[in-house]
């Protein structure tokens, strides 16, 4: 599949799309607690996605996923189907959201700290965002994925965390997933070289531990293998005719 350039409707389109899911974020924040469950907080995003937004949550059943949104919490990496477990204090939890708007996407996610976090977590998931903020940072016409990569891989293992190679960002618009593929690893100088009108997700996934993961038998949520927290942000991106515009940044949470 070849890299979409994106036209100035589309990237409006794109760019109502990301607001959308940035508001989703931003509205399931104070229902983040202990004793919530993450199925009810599917719940809670499906009726706010379908009834106030009238959008489509892409997620639901898409490829036979079961739910509206991801919630993956503790050592689960990502694609965590939401279920009857409760949340409790010290859990850490990422949220994926994306929301389909006039047949365009929007996608985003951000860890979220169930009560009083603990050390590792909070620290786990603020060099996470630092990561993705980086990647985003670089983003302009002429800079390789290669040295996005690079430097998200480089930030993550000088604080002692790991980067999951499996999963990686992704090409997004009228398609969920298209080209290109963002590994948040790599070599400088190497990759697909960016233009403007390109329009791609950065979304680290570090692990407290080691960086090899596994899928469980529901053939869709993703776990670390030694059992150590994961944590993710992710952001939809376009790439400008001088740098880059975060399309899922709420106005409340600037990058």
């Amino acid at each position: 599949m070849a890299v979409s350039i994106k036209n100035s409707e589309e990237i409006e389109k794109m760019r109502i799309a990301g607001r959308l899911a940035a508001n989703v974020l931003h509205m399931i924040e104070p229902h983040v607690v202990p004793g919530i469950t993450t199925q009810q907080l599917n719940d809670i995003c499906h009726d706010y996605i379908v009834n106030h937004q009238q959008s489509i949550p892409a997620p639901l059943n898409y490829r036979g996923f079961p739910r509206s949104i991801c919630t993956s919490v503790n050592h689960v990496v990502c694609h965590g189907i939401p279920a009857d477990k409760k949340l409790k204090t010290g859990d850490i939890i990422n949220i994926d959201i994306t929301v389909i708007k006039d047949k365009y996407h929007g996608d985003t996610s951000r860890m979220f700290m169930v009560g009083k976090p603990t050390i590792q977590g909070e620290r786990l998931s603020r060099v996470a965002y630092e990561c993705m903020k980086i990647g985003i940072e670089m983003v302009k016409p002429g800079i390789r994925l290669g040295d996005i990569g690079h430097a998200i891989q480089t930030h993550a293992e000088k604080n002692k965390f790991s980067i999951v190679r499996e999963y990686c960002g992704h090409g997004i618009g009228n398609v969920f997933h298209e080209d290109p593929q963002v590994l948040h690893y790599g070599k400088p100088d190497t990759g697909l070289v960016l233009e403007p009108g390109m329009i791609f997700t950065i979304e680290p996934m570090l692990n407290l531990g080691k960086r090899h993961v596994k899928l469980l038998p529901d053939d869709w949520t993703v776990v670390t293998k030694d059992h150590s927290l994961s944590a993710q942000w992710e952001h939809t991106n376009l790439v400008t005719e001088d740098g880059f515009e975060v399309l899922t940044e709420h106005p409340d949470k600037p990058l």
